[in-house]
Formats: C-alpha cells, sequence, structure tokens
C-alpha cells in the first residue's frame, strides 16, 4: 500500500561505511589460560555511552585471581574503544604469521583503521578516535592473571602510549603510534587469540557486541551454551536493572530473529536461560562433506589446542582429526589435543 512504510524499520545493523577484505581479530580478554576465569569471565569494557568512572574489581571462584577496572576521569574505555585493539592486535597477529619481526609499538595509518573497523572517517569520527585513545590509555587494571604463560601482578593501561606523529593540512590525524602493553602483547605472543566476524563492526548497540564476544568465546563451534540471565547480566557489565536487562537482551532476540543481524550465532531466551547455538552458515563454513562421528568438545578443549598448535586454524584441525578418526576415542578432548600437539611436531608453526 502506498505510504506504508512498515518494512521500511531501520536495520539494528550499522551500515557498513567501507568495502574491505575479510578481517582476522582477536580478543584480548579471550587470552584466557586454562582453567583461569578471571579475565574473559568479566567485563572490562563499558557499556556505557556516558562517561563511566565506576572502580570495578573482580575476583575468580576460588579466590586466587583478580581483576581490578579503574578508569581515568575521561572515563572506562568502552566497547566500540575496543576496535582500536582488535585492530592493533590483528596487525601483529598477521605480521607474525608471515615470519614478521613484531613489535609491540605499532605505527598505524588513521584512515586504514578507521576502515578496517567501520568507523567514521570524518572530521567527528577522528575526534571519537582521539577520545578513545585517551580513555585505552587511562584506563588501568591491576591483576594477577596470566597472559602468554606469564603471570603478572601488575598495574597497566589497556595501551601504553598514543601519539601522533604526521597530521593532514586540516589538522586530522594522519599517522599515529600506539605502544600495546605488555600484558596485551603477551597475550599476542602467547596465540591466545579468536577470529571475529568483520560483522562485528556493524553492530550498534554495546550489548550486542558483549553477547557475541561471550558467545564466540563460551560456545564455539560446540551445539549449543547456556548460561542463567542474572550470571550472564553480571559477565556483560550491564549497569540496567535485571528487569530492563531481560527487556533488553529480549529486544535483541526478537531483532534477530527478523534481521538475522547477529554475527554467528543465535539467542533464546526462556526460563531465565539464555541458550546459544550456532547459526547454519558459521556452522556450514567449517562443515566437511564426509561422514563424521558424532562428538562434541568442551569450550577449554579448544584453548588447550590452541596451545598445543599455536599459529594453526584450530576449527580447521578439528575437522582434520574428525575425518582421520575410524572410531570414537574413550576420551575425545583429550585425543583431538593430542592430535594438534602431534600436527605441531611434525609440521611446526604454519608459513
Amino acid at each position: 500500500m502506498v505510504g506504508d512504510n512498515t518494512n521500511l524499520a531501520r536495520s539494528p545493523l550499522l551500515p557498513l561505511r567501507h568495502e574491505q577484505d575479510d578481517l582476522f581479530v582477536c580478543d584480548i580478554f579471550d587470552a584466557v589460560p586454562k582453567g583461569d576465569a578471571a579475565s574473559m569471565e568479566h567485563p572490562v569494557f563499558s557499556l556505557a555511552t556516558k562517561p563511566d568512572t565506576k572502580i570495578r574489581t573482580y575476583e575468580s571462584a576460588d579466590g586466587k585471581s583478580f581483576v581490578k577496572v579503574t578508569p581515568s576521569v575521561e572515563g572506562l574505555a568502552t566497547v566500540f574503544d575496543r576496535d582500536i585493539l582488535i585492530y592493533c592486535i590483528s596487525q601483529v597477529m598477521a605480521g607474525l604469521n608471515r615470519g614478521r619481526k613484531v613489535s609491540k609499538t605499532l605505527q598505524i595509518r588513521a584512515h586504514d583503521m578507521q576502515l578496517a573497523t567501520n568507523r567514521g572517517t570524518d572530521g567527528r569520527g577522528y575526534e571519537q578516535l582521539r577520545a578513545a585513545l585517551e580513555r585505552l590509555k587511562g584506563t588501568t587494571i591491576s591483576t594477577n592473571i596470566t597472559t602468554g604463560g606469564e603471570e603478572q601482578f601488575d598495574t597497566f593501561g589497556l595501551i601504553d602510549k598514543a601519539s601522533v606523529k604526521r597530521k593532514t593540512r586540516d589538522g586530522r590525524m594522519q599517522e599515529i603510534e600506539i605502544t600495546l602493553s605488555d600484558w596485551v602483547f603477551n597475550a599476542i605472543r602467547g596465540e591466545e587469540v579468536l577470529t571475529l566476524n568483520r560483522q562485528y563492526f556493524q553492530l550498534r548497540k554495546p550489548l550486542e557486541r558483549r553477547l557475541y564476544e561471550l558467545a564466540r568465546k563460551h560456545c564455539g563451534q560446540q551445539r549449543s551454551w547456556q548460561i542463567g540471565l542474572e550470571k550472564l547480566h553480571a559477565k556483560t557489565g550491564s549497569s540496567s536493572t535485571p528487569k530492563e536487562f531481560k527487556r533488553m537482551v529480549s529486544a535483541i532476540i526478537d531483532a534477530d530473529r527478523e534481521h538475522d543481524h547477529m554475527p554467528d550465532y543465535g539467542f533464546e531466551l526462556e526460563g531465565g536461560i539464555v541458550t546459544v547455538r550456532p547459526k547454519a552458515a558459521f556452522t556450514e563454513a567449517y562443515a566437511d562433506p564426509t561422514p563424521q562421528i558424532a562428538l562434541f568438545l568442551k569450550s577449554e578443549t579448544y584453548d588447550q589446542a590452541r596451545e598445543a598448535a599455536p599459529g594453526w586454524d584450530i576449527h580447521g584441525l578439528e575437522q582434520e582429526w574428525r575425518s582421520w578418526m575410524t572410531e570414537p576415542p574413550r576420551n575425545a578432548d583429550a585425543a583431538f589435543i593430542g592430535f594438534c600437539r602431534k600436527w605441531f611436531e611434525r609440521r611446526g608453526r604454519p608459513s
């Protein structure tokens, strides 16, 4: 009917501002050693759109490790500020995979980073970039958790330094230099990384990004992952009331049913339990046409497998392992880790 705009509702995704190649990125807070629940288990980046100056402290269930996040007067680094770290880490990882010498200090073209992370390239976009760098530098973390196999009792910023090395004629940042903290750099060198869907950078809502991060970390390629709404509320770092949080999660689920905008994973909420399942497109990306034995691996098994075969695509190795099997092993998790270890011993790091 003329004038009926009911089908013209705004997409929950941000518009794709720039065409780009596939981008492999990693999440520093996936840099979790096996068994340690202190870092990724708790939020470090703020979901707020206004300055968040609240100090946050998280402890592991056994009380042996802690994470204390202290914002600067500018506020805590946000989930959108995190894009900068994702870009930096992905660049260093790409360099490592190509056998190049890497450093914790990166020289970056600001325009390239804005394009890669789907951020604006107008004057406002560069002002937002400047503010994000200030929050990343100002946010400090005190922790005794381990990254890259090294235990640290330290207080540090997410980045150690950021400086503008060159500007355009109108004063915009053109080339910047970013020095990552030792903690971040140790996570990279320890191969503690996850590949993210580049559509992550199109997610409009901070909570959508956090839900995707948790799904990517905890669900992976498992058939499903469940978590109570109350616990999910704590993990996301949302400052909303439980009632409002439930409403926001439900709204995201409803929007995804309509637009299919959440990358890789679908979410369901029933009886206070959130169930996460990989979407068909994500599952098919790793599908093998040959018949395979039905086995389901624990999420921590993938972390151990990455340590056993650093640099290799663990999900690709999983498909190789499954097609290689002729009968179910007694302990599938141990068998897969052993397969990855032998694979690395024979082939070394991929070129």
